[in-house]
């Protein structure tokens, strides 16, 4: 399936709108006393374990190029990843559903242009600046991205696009993902793609735990006074950008450096997370203060609360759907810090979830075993140990049925006879093509029925 292009048509899972509003340190670096340059057990871990046998995993993701983050991601994050069975995302990324869903939530009733709904003045200043950075988009470009075929035309094209037709709400969003630190980053895929595609390169079962829709209607919710209030905040930011007179206090650079460093900032994580822009700041007056909060507890209640209330209980369901799967759930980092996160939402269902450093291992099959095995009689052990072993190293069916009987001990036959007719009923499955080989959790269920 061809998804290399999915990155520049995402606008929830792939923009990078962190204009928060609060002051912030330009170094987040220098502000955590983070070196980069670290041994592998100090690195950052954005893993927690979800304590059931098999264990499942949460990771939070952050929607960046891979590439700036992948190597500060721990082995034992990676490592979760490889060992679980079936991987989920906020939405299926690889699916083409999803990108014609996303295109057609962001459209005008038929018939409507942005030209009609919107004031004259912010209309003219809108497209004015997208003038301006169609103009100045091929010298934003770089060379790596024109030696992958990447064209200043095509990428505007790709992210702008028939915008006349946009709903407002997402011309704004648009606006914020026009910057030279976010065009130069287009081309590799973001984390979570990279997750997906790795995923179905690797043969996993996959699904994604939210519907386009539940995503885009909250954003389509909001009244038509807040988004025009929005999207003039906007264009006054990225103008008093163009004239030097304008900082930005949180940019992709910054939110990569807290990211690889571990640093769990919840500001941050959650702009990035609800994907939408912090219009708060000191300089608004009164009344327009007033509209920013209203705006910023929507998007908190919509976009955050509200989804991790939703993507809890659904991995609740699954965890529950599928008790013998491990599970590795990539969501955004947001989602697990703060207030009201999916983590909380696991526990109060009674989930068991903590928080995975870099050094701490992942428990693999073998350990699982021997952990299983101490609570159980020398000559039970040795039963299970062999048919460990046989599923590791499958061997001719004349072979097994004349190794299980020397696997006892004489006095445990008679535990032989009882589960051999329950054996060889699941016999079939264990032969089917392609399946993977049977976790020792799976044995253990079976012989306790």
């Amino acid at each position: 399936m061809v998804v290399h292009n999915a990155e520049l048509r995402l606008p929830l899972t792939c923009l990078l709108l962190l204009l928060a509003g609060a002051k912030q340190s330009r170094d987040p670096a220098a502000a955590t006393g983070c070196e980069l340059r670290r041994k592998q057990s100090e690195l950052n871990s954005f893993l927690w374990t979800i304590k059931r046998d098999p264990p499942s995993y949460f990771f939070g993701t952050i929607h960046v190029p891979y590439t700036r983050v992948w190597d500060y991601v721990p082995e034992n994050s990676k490592k979760a990843f490889q060992e679980s069975h079936i991987v989920y995302f906020e939405l299926d990324l690889t699916d083409p559903y999803t990108i014609s869903a996303l295109t057609s939530c962001q459209l005008l009733p038929q018939g409507e242009n942005l030209q009609d709904v919107l004031p004259r003045d912010i209309y003219r200043r809108l497209k004015r600046h997208l003038e301006y950075v169609k103009l100045m988009m091929p010298s934003w470009m770089t060379p790596d991205q024109r030696g992958k075929g990447l064209y200043a035309d095509y990428l505007f094209n790709a992210i702008a696009g028939n915008w006349e037709r946009k709903r407002p709400v997402w011309v704004m969003l648009m606006v914020n993902s026009l910057t030279e630190v976010d065009i130069k980053s287009r081309g590799v895929p973001v984390l979570d793609l990279y997750l997906a595609q790795e995923a179905e390169r690797l043969q996993k079962q996959t699904g994604a735990v939210e519907k386009v829709e539940e995503q885009c209607h909250p954003l389509n919710g909001l009244n038509f006074s807040q988004v025009i209030f929005a999207l003039n905040q906007t264009l006054l930011q990225q103008e008093n950008l163009r004239a030097g007179s304008l900082q930005i206090p949180y940019t992709t650079e910054d939110l990569i450096k807290h990211y690889n460093c571990g640093d769990l900032n919840t500001i941050i994580f959650n702009h990035d997370t609800s994907q939408v822009p912090n219009f708060i700041n000191a300089t608004l007056p009164p009344h327009e203060r007033i509209t920013a909060q209203e705006i910023d507890n929507y998007f908190r209640r919509e976009l955050i609360y509200k989804r991790n209330e939703r993507m809890g209980k659904r991995v609740k369901d699954l965890l529950e759907e599928y008790p013998d799967k491990s599970f590795f759930f990539a969501f955004g980092a947001g989602h697990f810090m703060g207030n009201n996160t999916v983590i909380d939402v696991l526990r109060r269902e009674g989930y068991e979830v903590d928080h995975t450093s870099a050094g701490q291992a992942i428990s693999g099959k073998n350990q699982k075993m021997l952990s299983a095995l101490s609570s159980t009689s020398p000559e039970y052990a040795s039963y299970v140990i062999s048919q460990e072993l046989q599923q590791q190293a499958p061997k001719e069916e004349d072979e097994e049925e004349e190794l299980l009987p020397h696997a006892l001990l004489p006095e445990s036959m008679d535990l032989l006879e009882k589960v051999e007719k329950k054996y060889k009923k699941k016999k079939k499955k264990k032969q089917q093509k392609k399946q993977r080989l049977r976790q020792f959790n799976d044995l253990w269920v079976r012989i306790e029925e």
